[in-house]
């Protein structure tokens, strides 16, 4: 079961690495399964060169910079929302000038 908070600054999180030019704040998570929210931050030219597939549904909503696919040759940019369920192909990604965005998994 996802952890339970009430009201915190998400500033108070610590940023951690997350991968090759990514960081991330984790909010909240099941510790059993792959269900978390997270503010993910990825390093201006950070570009990556696979397609992604998950095992849980993913909600992403830009807070700020640029997010380009590569296979739909679309920028997409703060406000922008993505909602994909489990096994949806998306990628490969550049950012130019890097990018925040909240991320919400939900195991299936």
């Amino acid at each position: 079961m996802r952890e339970e908070h009430e009201f915190f600054p998400a500033a108070s999180v610590e940023w951690r690495p997350a991968g090759q030019g990514v960081t991330e704040r984790v909010l909240s998570r099941d510790p059993d399964t792959s269900t978390l929210t997270r503010i993910a931050h990825w390093e201006p030219g950070l570009v990556t060169h696979d397609v992604i597939r998950h095992d849980y549904h993913e909600e992403v909503y830009l807070l700020e910079g640029d997010l380009t696919d590569l296979t739909l040759g679309s920028t997409f940019r703060a406000g922008d929302f993505t909602s994909r369920r489990p096994g949806m192909p998306h990628g490969p990604y550049r950012t130019d000038h890097g990018c925040t965005m909240l991320e919400i998994r939900t195991a299936p």
